[in-house]
């Protein structure tokens, strides 16, 4: 990662110093994630990923509130509560945290895995564009966004590729 920025960095100074010797240089910053993410196709996908893992993330929210309403009753009724009700409320509240932590990873991993696969059936298509764009536009250098610190919004193209995308589609 730091070996691709500093790449990258030694690029754009390359460029900057070539360019005073040649032509303008037709440069775009893109942002590869956001492009996808927000075009139809991915809007859809993830929709539906987002429809398959409801009854997952029903299951996690209902652990947590469960979770919250017995800390509310420990800390409301403790003080009446004997000893050994407390250990066994703290005790479910413990139960209920170890199944709340193992549901919110399992959660978050898939989800993690189909953005992932939504990238892997987007990438191929993000790249014609992107070599449809260089094309037509003649791109000289076109960067991620990521990698960047600033950069004019004149040269951003993100919502160039995310609406190729979306008339490829069609």
């Amino acid at each position: 990662m730091v070996i691709k920025k500093i790449g990258n960095w030694l690029f754009l100074l390359l460029v900057l110093c070539a360019g005073s010797v040649s032509a303008e240089l037709k440069i775009a910053v893109v942002d590869p994630q956001r492009a996808m993410l927000e075009s139809d196709e991915a809007k859809g996908l993830l929709t539906q990923a987002s429809e398959d893992l409801k009854d997952e993330q029903d299951e996690v929210t209902e652990l947590r509130d469960d979770i919250v309403a017995l800390q509310e009753k420990l800390q409301k009724d403790g003080e009446v509560m004997s000893q050994a009700e407390q250990r066994k409320v703290q005790k479910e509240i413990e139960s209920k945290q170890l199944d709340f932590e193992f549901g919110y990873k399992k959660l978050q991993k898939e989800a993690q895995d189909r953005q992932q696969a939504i990238f892997q059936q987007i990438g191929p298509k993000y790249q014609k564009v992107i070599q449809d764009l260089i094309e037509i536009e003649g791109y000289d250098l076109i960067m991620d966004r990521n990698s960047l610190i600033y950069a004019n919004s004149k040269h951003e193209i993100t919502r160039k590729i995310t609406e190729k995308l979306n008339e490829n589609r069609q």
